[in-house]
């Protein structure tokens, strides 16, 4: 959790956003070529670490591809999981 300092009409305001995990899960249906793909186009992953977070995901199970707010992470998740691959938001 965050707090976001904001200044209104009564003074100094305090925010607190909650930051959360846009998580990829491991599946046996998509290619690592794949994910690693949608990684890159999605989330704007380098291509190192597009492929290192599809290591993690197959290895763990699992791996946080991006954190943020929930309203700019939905977004991501959304096409994440049009393309077939499992994905949640914690």
């Amino acid at each position: 959790m965050s707090k976001e300092k904001t200044r209104g009409s009564e003074g100094t305001q305090f925010l607190e956003t909650q930051i959360r995990e846009l998580v990829v899960h491991n599946d046996d249906f998509n290619t690592f070529d794949f994910v690693i793909k949608t990684l890159i186009e999605v989330c704007e992953h380098e291509p190192e670490q597009a492929e290192q977070c599809t290591l993690v995901i197959h290895y763990n199970g699992k791996c946080a591809v991006n954190s943020g707010d929930y309203h700019s992470l939905e977004p991501k998740y959304r096409e994440i999981i049009n393309r077939g691959i499992t994905a949640t938001i914690e």
